[in-house]
């Protein structure tokens, strides 16, 4: 990432808080009996989204190609899964982290051409296609919008609301991961 060494650490806490908690919600439904043959489905989600949180963590702070191949080979898996996918939620769910996990790769292996070590990255322009990266931007920000005005309209419909509402954390976490994703763009 450029820019301020305060953003970078900003964004590494900011992703390390939001894949500890996927982590937890991994470890404490584990404690939770099966639902059939749902549960390995059930963690699918959290597992993806703390992996990416704590790769974003480690982008932010140490850039560099070292995060672009275990991303790219993630990214594979992921939109291999995606097209052999049957749950409809599960195969949207792989092709997102899919987008990601090749957005992530491909901020790495573009800043790989700069200085190593460190920050030093953070001195060089990125060397990707301005389209790819605008079009990353925008599926992102979108994203970012989208998964932020669910976390306000599950506020806003409260407990008493009659429907069933989603945890309200969750969305914020992955509204925050898009909000990363996007500062990540942007600035690199």
């Amino acid at each position: 990432m450029h820019g301020p060494a305060l953003v970078s650490w900003l964004l590494a806490v900011l992703s390390a808080g939001t894949g500890g908690y996927c982590g937890w919600r991994v470890h404490r439904r584990r404690a939770q009996p099966p639902c059939g043959g749902a549960h390995r489905s059930r963690h699918e989600p959290d597992v993806l989204e703390a992996a990416m949180a704590l790769g974003m963590a480690g982008m932010a702070l140490l850039p560099g190609v070292f995060w672009g191949w275990p991303y790219a080979l993630l990214a594979a898996v992921l939109l291999v899964g995606a097209l052999a996918g049957r749950d409809g939620g599960l195969r949207a769910h792989r092709l997102h982290h899919g987008i990601g996990a090749l957005a992530m790769a491909y901020m790495a292996l573009a800043m790989a051409g700069g200085p190593a070590g460190g920050h030093a990255g953070h001195h060089v322009r990125m060397g990707g296609p301005p389209v790819l990266t605008g079009l990353l931007l925008v599926y992102f920000g979108g994203y970012a919008l989208w998964e932020g005005s669910r976390v306000l309209a599950a506020a806003g419909a409260g407990p008493g609301a009659g429907g069933t509402v989603a945890a309200p954390l969750p969305r914020a976490c992955r509204a925050a991961m898009g909000i990363g994703m996007f500062a990540m763009l942007l600035t690199a």
